[in-house]
């Protein structure tokens, strides 16, 4: 009994031990394999879509506007991808009971829907005309 625990325990260990060989082996071949050589300055700037950066990452500012839109989006997206179980799984015997949930569901979505509405949350603000960067509003 002993010996067929052993012999257990050792292909746990051989799988385990090829588990991280396989894991770290490409690590240890891309440092073995890359170019010695430091990278220049250019090399250390962020990419920003082929415009030259001005500043570090950490020191230029983005309107709050792009993520706030961000957020409300992935709130609802989510929000709505409750939907599907739900009309999948409503048949003709689910009863009121289930319709009146449903409709609670989508009078709170609503509601919130109205309040990021009403605080202007959708509304693009324009940028700032002291900002020789920023896009002009006017169209080609």
């Amino acid at each position: 009994m002993a010996l067929e625990e052993h012999i257990l325990y050792t292909y746990i260990f051989v799988f385990l031990a090829t588990g991280i060989a396989v894991a770290t082996a490409p690590l240890i071949i891309a440092r073995l394999l890359r170019l010695s050589r430091r990278p220049g300055d250019i090399a250390l700037q962020p990419y920003e879509c082929g415009i030259k950066t001005r500043n570090y990452a950490w020191e230029s500012h983005y309107g709050i506007a792009y993520y706030l839109y961000a957020l409300i989006f992935v709130a609802f997206e989510v929000d709505v991808l409750y939907l599907f179980p739900v009309a999948a799984a409503f048949d003709a015997g689910a009863g009121t009971k289930a319709l009146m949930l449903l409709g609670l569901f989508l009078a709170v979505l609503s509601l919130a829907l109205i309040y990021a509405w009403k605080k202007g949350s959708f509304e693009w603000k324009t940028p700032d005309s002291g900002n020789p960067d920023a896009p002009s509003q006017e169209r080609r």
